[in-house]
């Protein structure tokens, strides 16, 4: 699917470990019964989402939506046991978890964009990582910044003799999944040994922070630290991010335009999930680039519920992705959020 090609976002975010979005007007007495939905989860949408629920809630002033980005991992945990409405990751949920999902689950993609990989290495501009140094680094074979494998690809770059320090998420990640499923995808050694998870087993004993916040901010007070974090995080941040070689051997930087190319191959399951070996090592643009979902229930129990649901999927796949221009997210294309509307307002009862 060809996704649009986007203007960058001015995004504002908090820069705690852990984001509570909680967005919702003060409700009017009228006829309509006032309804919440609690939602949790990814922390790569959570700019965005904030965005959303807000803006639906003006228009919707009985329907209260919060969020709470904790980290895909926890979302989905929240999402199996029930004490959620919806729960957004940037790993679709496996059959073996929607198994144990008595009420059903309906997967609606919202958007895509790049993880950045972002260091701390002062008066280093510009840096760049080849296919062979990147996982070496996060598998622990390059563990100085003055290694030949950096250099080698940084001419005229004055490297400092300095430990590097990995900054990784200390939460289950659907940001982690998107970064180790691309250095999985290119390297065996990585793939074998750190492995593509939501939880990789990073070598030593790296910085852990809490979220894309907790990351970025690890590495903004660390010299010597790398990391990688949803991209309006490391533009927020000010942070510096590393020029990535691609499948085609060209060093690109994170941009929208960039993650836009490499995801144009990407081709969504009826059931609007996607195979991530498609974006492990896209053909061309950026090539760490993911997508994020919300994921609801085929059955709600409490009485209004169903269609509050239904009236924010509706929003957030038509009025909705226009915010995603402004927030450096790419939009999910319209015949695919089309047929999103359609399977759940036929699903969700």
């Amino acid at each position: 699917m060809i996704f649009s090609s986007t203007t960058l976002r001015r995004a504002v975010m908090a820069s705690v470990a852990t984001v509570g979005v909680v967005a919702g007007a003060v409700y009017t007495a009228t006829s309509q019964t006032a309804v919440t939905l609690n939602g949790a989860g990814a922390t790569f949408p959570a700019p965005l989402y904030q965005r959303y629920f807000a803006q639906f809630s003006q228009s919707n002033p009985n329907t209260r939506v919060n969020y709470q980005a904790v980290g895909s991992g926890a979302g989905i945990r929240q999402m199996i046991a029930g004490t959620v409405d919806f729960a957004g990751s940037d790993v679709a949920m496996k059959d073996n978890e929607i198994g144990q999902v008595g009420r059903g689950v309906v997967f609606v993609p919202t958007a895509g964009g790049p993880v950045a990989v972002v260091y701390n290495l002062p008066g280093v501009n510009n840096l760049k990582l080849s296919r062979e140094a990147l996982p070496a680094i996060f598998s622990g074979q390059i563990t100085n910044w003055n290694d030949p494998r950096i250099a080698s690809a940084n001419a005229g770059v004055s490297l400092p003799n300095q430990p590097i320090r990995l900054a990784v998420r200390a939460d289950s990640s659907g940001t982690s999944f998107i970064f180790s499923n691309h250095l999985s995808a290119i390297n065996p050694y990585f793939r074998g040994r750190v492995t593509a998870s939501t939880t990789p087993n990073w070598p030593g004993n790296p910085l852990r922070g809490q979220g894309n916040p907790g990351v970025a901010q690890s590495v903004k007070n660390t010299r010597g630290a790398i990391g990688y974090v949803e991209f309006a995080y490391a533009k927020t941040a000010g942070l510096q991010m590393a020029q990535l070689q691609n499948k085609g051997g060209a060093y690109i930087a994170p941009s929208m335009q960039a993650a836009n190319e490499a995801l144009e191959s990407v081709n969504f399951n009826p059931d609007f999930r996607v195979n991530f070996s498609s974006l492990g090592d896209p053909a061309q643009g950026y090539p760490i680039s993911g997508l994020t979902w919300i994921m609801v229930y085929k059955q709600y129990t409490q009485p209004g519920k169903a269609d509050a649901v239904k009236k924010l999927v509706q929003w957030m796949m038509t009025s909705g992705q226009q915010i995603n221009d402004d927030l450096n997210y790419t939009r999910i294309p319209p015949s695919v959020a089309n047929r999103v509307v359609q399977a759940v307002n036929s699903s969700v009862k």
